[in-house]
């Protein structure tokens, strides 16, 4: 749900590496951090060698970024969570082997992705529209490996039960959709009455800086003025960050997943964070009990996001999991 917690490496990374004068950078910096920002997540995808492209299909557009050739190795689909962007993963891409086929898309509505009503934006409005994207990409030639953290996780569990002979296998990293894993914010909406102050759509830098400390149990020290650049960049679509997400607590989205599970036929694996403040990690549980033969990673010390606090414990995870089905396949291994 957070995608942004990596912006503390933006001193360094701006500062340090992009051929800009010290001066121009700390004025940008002062004056234009969301500007700043978004240079930042430019840099990464150009220095991972991921370009963004964009995909269309009956007046819809997608926007996803992607690095590598399909082969003979499955391609990799990467669904992001709620009110972030393709741009999450970049910190999980940069541990996984430049040769691999690897999609991050926008999701319905997100960043570049064509933005429509809120019919897209429950759960299974969001599954149509990604299946309507493999379609237009023929990611889906040959199956494919789908990973999801939090409402993508939602996303990806649920598709992979409805059109299974796409998925080759799954990764579901603190998936929502779950009864027993209610988020925190879905308790406060119910006690307020439903009055849309929602601590992940934050419109201060303080309240920034509280979504940080719910969705990560590392703690960073922000600059104010990084800060400040975040709720710039996303202050201009809260409007439609309130409207996916009462898409997506509302029902059937909010069971969805647990729904679900018992459809899906391909090989699963679960991340969890075990601090997660978020989805409760007892869904990880409730996950291998309809599906006793997924594998269950709990990852100590990391809270929400995941894919930020442990990319590098991430994307060997994953990559792990991938190289033991194609094994069990009796494919090709993935060096």
């Amino acid at each position: 749900m957070a995608a942004d917690l990596d912006v503390v490496n933006l001193f360094i990374i701006a500062g340090g590496t992009l051929a800009i004068p010290i001066l121009a950078f700390v004025a940008s910096f002062l004056l234009w951090p969301s500007a700043l920002i978004r240079v930042y997540y430019w840099y990464w995808r150009r220095t991972l060698g991921l370009q963004v492209r964009y995909a269309d299909c009956g007046g819809y557009r997608f926007c996803f970024a992607y690095r590598g050739k399909p082969g003979t190795r499955p391609s990799i689909l990467m669904l992001h969570g709620f009110s972030a962007h393709k741009d999450t993963w970049l910190t999980v891409v940069k541990y996984l082997p430049k040769h691999l086929h690897i999609v991050c898309v926008d999701m319905p509505g997100h960043e570049g992705t064509t933005r429509t009503n809120a019919e897209d934006y429950s759960i299974q409005g969001q599954v149509r529209r990604i299946h309507q994207f493999v379609e237009t990409v023929r990611l889906n030639r040959k199956p494919f490996h789908v990973v999801g953290t939090s409402m993508g996780g939602n996303v990806a569990g649920v598709y992979a039960a409805c059109f299974p002979s796409d998925i080759c296998s799954i990764t579901l990293i603190s998936p929502d959709g779950q009864s027993v894993c209610l988020s925190v914010c879905l308790s406060d909406l119910q006690h307020s009455d439903y009055s849309l102050n929602i601590p992940l759509i934050p419109t201060t830098p303080e309240e920034m800086e509280d979504m940080f400390r719910l969705c990560s149990h590392v703690r960073f020290r922000i600059p104010q003025q990084i800060l400040q650049g975040l709720v710039d960049v996303r202050q201009p679509h809260n409007t439609f960050y309130e409207e996916v997400f009462m898409e997506i607590v509302a029902e059937p989205s909010r069971y969805a997943l647990q729904e679900h599970l018992h459809l899906i036929k391909a090989p699963l694996q679960v991340i969890w964070g075990k601090k997660d403040q978020v989805v409760d990690v007892s869904g990880a549980a409730v996950i291998a009990e309809v599906l006793p033969g997924c594998r269950v990673d709990l990852l100590e010390n990391c809270g929400h996001s995941v894919a930020m606090e442990r990319p590098s414990r991430t994307a060997k995870l994953i990559l792990e999991f991938i190289i033991l089905q194609q094994d069990a396949r009796g494919e090709s291994k993935i060096s």
